[in-house]
C-alpha cells in the first residue's frame, strides 16, 4: 500500500524487513530505541531515492497523499525513528 505511493513521488526502490533476531543491548540497540514490547518485533526499512531534491520533495508529498491518512500498519508509528542518509559505499 505504500510502495506505490513512494515510487509515484520518485523512489526508486523500497526495502522492507521484519525482525528474527533482534537482540537487546546493554547501552543501546534496537529494542531500546523503540521501546520494544514482549510480544513485539522491530521492523526495518529503507528507501532508495535517486538523490536528495527528490528525496525532500517526494517524502514530503508522500507523506501528505490522501491515500496513506488513514492507514493500518502492523506497528505503533508513534514508535518509528525515520531520518536520511547520504551513501558513502556500495559494494
Amino acid at each position: 500500500q505504500v510502495t506505490p505511493v513512494f515510487k509515484k513521488h520518485g523512489a526508486i526502490e523500497i526495502v522492507d524487513c521484519w525482525g528474527d533476531d533482534i537482540p537487546e543491548g546493554k547501552h543501546t540497540s534496537f529494542p531500546m530505541a523503540v521501546k520494544l514490547k514482549e510480544d513485539e518485533t522491530v521492523a526495518l526499512s529503507w528507501i532508495i531515492w535517486p538523490d536528495k531534491a527528490t528525496r525532500d520533495k517526494g517524502s514530503k508529498l508522500a507523506m501528505e497523499d490522501p491515500s496513506l491518512q488513514n492507514i493500518n500498519t502492523p506497528f505503533d508509528l508513534k514508535r518509528v525513528v525515520l531520518g536520511g542518509f547520504e551513501k558513502l559505499d556500495s559494494k
